[in-house]
């Protein structure tokens, strides 16, 4: 296999072009869909489902690891059909998950989802472009999100259980580490993903960009409310 980084000019080329239209077609339908789980009232009816219930939560943030784990499996696969099935079942699964969260944020003002949006957007164009200018590689942080992955999801499973609020110093720490993450997951792609394996990138930084919008429309709504 020849990584990426290591391709000729045009094969790497079309690889980044390939990955970023997968990654905005991604963005895209992701936003179609909470359209459509907004609109529905299924987001609404889904917060007064989970309202209260850590129990809920769990069961939630359990059922969204196993699709996400399915839907990585199913994007490394050699298939495209199963790939661009993998791409498409981690998408849904983000919005049924994201869905409460932009339902109440769709009630607290106008401005609070474009702004979050547009943070986003800025902050992950500049890590990509740290990685793009310097050709470094960042697979040193696997370990750091490692056990950061690990410590977050302990926090959060604690807070769950025992009913208490993380607070906004735990979405900038998430924040954080979403922002390693891009930088991890765009060097890996460039580094260790094969020219044709674009469907599989594009999934890989779906995943670390969903977790930075999430923490960032957190910190955005809590500031709104203040």
């Amino acid at each position: 296999m020849i990584a990426v980084a290591q391709a000729r000019p045009s094969d790497r080329a079309r690889f980044i072009r390939r990955t970023y239209t997968h990654l905005a077609g991604a963005v895209g339908a992701f936003a179609l869909v909470e359209y459509g789980l907004v609109a529905s009232g299924f987001a609404e009816g889904m917060l007064r489902a989970i309202s209260g219930s850590g129990f809920a939560w769990l069961l939630v943030l359990g059922g969204f690891s196993l699709l996400g784990w399915m839907a990585r499996t199913f994007a490394a696969n050699s298939s495209v059909e199963v790939q661009y099935m993998g791409l498409g079942l981690y998408v849904v699964a983000e919005a049924v998950i994201f869905s409460p969260m932009i339902f109440l944020a769709s009630l607290m003002g106008p401005d609070v989802l474009p702004t979050a949006a547009l943070l986003t957007g800025m902050l992950f164009a500049g890590l990509t472009a740290v990685v793009g200018t310097t050709q470094k590689d960042f697979s040193f942080l696997r370990g750091i999100l490692t056990v950061g992955g690990f410590l977050a999801l302990g926090l959060i499973v604690a807070s769950l259980i025992f009913g208490f609020n993380l607070g906004l110093i735990f979405a900038f720490f998430m924040v954080v580490f979403a922002s390693g993450a891009i930088l991890y997951d765009t060097s890996n792609v460039m580094h260790h993903y094969a020219v044709d394996q674009h469907v599989a990138a594009s999934l890989q930084l779906f995943a670390s960009l969903a977790l930075l919008f999430w923490y960032i429309l957190r910190i955005v709504m809590e500031l709104s409310r203040d």
